[in-house]
């Protein structure tokens, strides 16, 4: 990290009454990640003290700042966004674990706003317990959309092998086919265009546009989506910094590993990315929220109540989103730093030529 900033992520811990800080304590048990970035929990003593006694296996130390602005590099540190004693049941599906977890989250995003902290990796909370009549989201990108006031944002899955986007998130199978447009497609294309480029260090992204119907639409046999909005989409989006081809019937597609021939691929509905992807990403997935100003990732996962509290679940998913959010943060440096001085990049260009020509010779 030797010339390089260490970026300050912030944590929200998700549902108290879930697997979040479980997960915290095991990724930050070791102190090797210290090195990367100043991790700042937003939360309470008392809860963290309440789920470091339930893994007395784990050692973790953490140290207690006022000002999210003063963290402590090196340590594990901890904003008390509240004092009072939370009554905490560990696999229970209550408003208690959903407020809480709530507050955790509106604390980190106040400082993801106030650029006291570089990126947010969010614990899993529960669709149905964060709902309250202060905060009626269902998820957290919605909420985080509204937050930074974001044109549009798109929900993306990554890992080492593969990107999935999604067109459309949490809402029901039967409204899908309602939400398709071919303006819809092209915004999400051009939001997945530039996420690639800004977030992931892709020059020319190469974009996959899966169907919606079996056999993206059999041209026209089971469905026309596909010749009616699909298609037209794919061809209007198609630019010279950007290859876009589609759409493509999802279970072919990923049956035959196409999706490691792509940087990203756009799906056209919740369950159609995410199965594929949970199934076949190799290592940890992430979800990330591309489109937003700030950075943020977050587990692919859930609360997970039927395990809380055991001291079993895995934290590798979380660990992913953290490196994830670092990483991100380390190539959005990298971008702006680019743009900022363009004859950079031109004589980098003209080196790699000459490195093509010599090889070529």
């Amino acid at each position: 990290m030797s010339g390089q900033k260490r970026p300050v992520i912030g944590i929200s811990v998700g549902d108290l009454n879930g697997i979040g800080i479980e997960l915290i304590i095991k990724t930050f048990s070791d102190g090797r990640l210290m090195d990367f970035c100043t991790p700042v929990v937003f939360a309470s003593s008392k809860v963290l003290n309440y789920y470091r006694k339930l893994l007395p296996e784990i050692n973790i130390n953490y140290t207690s700042i006022k000002e999210v602005s003063k963290a402590i590099p090196k340590q594990l540190n901890l904003f008390n966004v509240w004092e009072e004693e939370v009554a905490i049941q560990p696999g229970q599906m209550n408003e208690i674990g959903g407020k809480y977890g709530v507050l955790s989250l509106q604390a980190a995003v106040k400082a993801l706003k106030d650029k006291t902290i570089d990126g947010l990796v969010t614990a899993p909370l529960h669709k149905f317990t964060m709902q309250s009549s202060d905060f009626n989201f269902t998820g957290h990108t919605p909420y985080l959309q509204e937050a930074f006031q974001a044109d549009d944002v798109l929900m993306l899955m990554i890992a080492e092998n593969m990107r999935v986007g999604l067109l459309t998130e949490h809402i029901a199978i039967g409204e899908v086919a309602k939400h398709i447009s071919k303006e819809k497609i092209i915004k999400k294309i051009n939001l997945l265009k530039t996420s690639l480029k800004k977030d992931f260090g892709v020059d020319k992204p190469k974009i996959a546009v899966l169907g919606l119907n079996p056999h993206a639409g059999d041209e026209g046999l089971v469905g026309k989506e596909e010749k009616e909005i699909i298609r037209p989409a794919v061809l209007e989006a198609k630019k010279p910094d950007c290859i876009v081809m589609g759409p493509y019937s999802a279970d072919a597609f990923f049956a035959r590993g196409n999706h490691e021939k792509f940087d990203a691929i756009l799906a056209m509905y919740h369950d159609q990315g995410l199965i594929p992807f949970k199934s076949l990403a190799l290592g940890e997935g992430t979800n990330f929220t591309a489109g937003l100003s700030a950075i943020r990732t977050s587990p692919d996962h859930g609360t997970a109540f039927d395990i809380a509290g055991k001291g079993i679940a895995d934290e590798s998913s979380f660990r992913g989103a953290v490196f994830a959010a670092i990483d991100i943060f380390d190539t959005r440096m990298g971008y702006a730093e680019l743009r900022k001085n363009p004859m950079r990049k031109m004589s980098a260009q003209v080196v790699a030529n000459v490195e093509d020509e010599r090889i070529e010779e």
